[in-house]
């Protein structure tokens, strides 16, 4: 599998972005923050499409296990596969494969269609997430949790905000998606002639 030198500068940028997004706002409400990162996860599968979105998740996640201080609360390290919110930084990585993957089916840009391609690629990211979470705050920490309530703390608390990320990104994708297709287009048209 070849990435080229332009490819591999959009995985970087959404490995930055995404190390950006842990910070921003960075709210503490319990074993997992609220933060910008499934924004940018979802932007990376609708912009670098499935292979390129996922590997820049990929890579975030590595950077950060090796100990670069890029996980909320300026956190890296090994450590971190304890943490209750590890599986949701899993779920990041099939995420942005699913979303990508979802947006290049199809030649129909529209808001809706990203919005859902989106939201089930955040369904994703909960489906790891929450019995991840679940386990280390039972099995590691000794927590004493239902699943249900693990659901709530790690699902229920953030739809408000993941509806609004969303929306922010498939009207970003909207406007950016046929840009990149035309630039596609463009460059395949230059390779014929």
């Amino acid at each position: 599998m070849k990435i080229s030198a332009s490819e591999m500068s959009f995985i970087g940028l959404f490995v930055a972005l995404t190390a950006v997004g842990a910070f921003i706002p960075g709210i503490p409400i319990g074993p997992v923050p609220i933060t910008l990162q499934t924004l940018f996860t979802a932007l990376a599968g609708v912009i670098l499409g499935a292979r390129l979105g996922a590997w820049s998740q990929l890579i975030y996640v590595l950077l950060g296990l090796i100990g670069l201080p890029i996980f909320s609360g300026f956190t890296g390290g090994l450590s971190k596969v304890m943490s209750p919110s590890f599986g949701y930084l899993i779920g990041f990585i099939v995420s942005a494969y699913i979303t990508g993957k979802l947006c290049t089916r199809t030649n129909n840009i529209k808001f809706f269609n990203l919005f859902i391609y989106i939201f089930i690629g955040y369904i994703f990211i909960y489906i790891i997430g929450i019995p991840y979470m679940y386990i280390i705050l039972t099995k590691v920490m000794g927590t004493s949790i239902t699943f249900y309530g693990a659901f709530k703390m790690g699902c229920l608390v953030f739809l408000p905000g993941d509806i609004i990320k969303a929306i922010v990104t498939a009207l970003l994708g909207v406007k950016i998606l046929p840009l990149i297709k035309d630039k596609i287009n463009t460059q395949k048209e230059g390779l014929k002639v």
